[in-house]
């Protein structure tokens, strides 16, 4: 009951103190809002957890999060399957999510980079990619933003170093977004 009870209280606190990033999450539902309208599409990735986070927010978008609507644009960056295989022998790992940009990506699409460190050598090169394309960067970082958080156009960074706090937010966040962007778009 101890282990319990230790991690509710810490999920409490960090969401207590993320309730102060509200404007940051508003801001972002705008720029993603505001891409949508304009027919760009939102690319997704992550690292474990938050690759898995990518895979779910992005099937919200292009499935549904609340009700029936249509399918948005919205793409998951995979490294697995026979393109994360193929990129990581060719390349190395740390273009996996890169190579994939340069290949699919467009100017005034956005990327939504989710790392818990901030410090995720192939989210690193997928922005820089992104920049290079004059994509939107957005970031859900965590421990401090690392070294993704300077190359970020926005960026929402839960005030936490431990990694499932962070990924707790992160996917609550992202559920908020969605949500966001459906009133956005006048979809529900």
């Amino acid at each position: 009951m101890k282990t319990i009870q230790k991690h509710f209280k810490e999920h409490e606190k960090v969401l207590l103190d993320t309730k102060i990033l509200s404007d940051s999450i508003a801001e972002v539902s705008i720029m993603l809002v505001n891409a949508l309208k304009n027919d760009r599409a939102i690319f997704w990735c992550g690292n474990g957890g938050s690759e898995s986070d990518s895979h779910h927010l992005s099937g919200e978008l292009i499935g549904r999060f609340i009700g029936n609507r249509r399918p948005l644009k919205s793409i998951a960056l995979h490294s697995g399957g026979a393109e994360g295989s193929c990129i990581s022998n060719d390349f190395g790992y740390d273009a996996i999510f890169s190579r994939q940009i340069d290949g699919l990506a467009n100017d005034g699409d956005i990327l939504v980079a989710i790392t818990t460190s901030g410090n995720s050598k192939n989210i690193y090169n997928a922005i820089k990619v992104a920049k290079k394309k004059n994509m939107k960067i957005i970031g859900l970082l965590g421990k401090g933003g690392g070294t993704c958080l300077e190359l970020c156009d926005l960026s929402i960074l839960i005030p936490s170093k431990t990694t499932a706090r962070i990924q707790e937010m992160h996917i609550m966040i992202g559920h908020i977004l969605c949500d966001l962007i459906e009133e956005g778009l006048n979809l529900k």
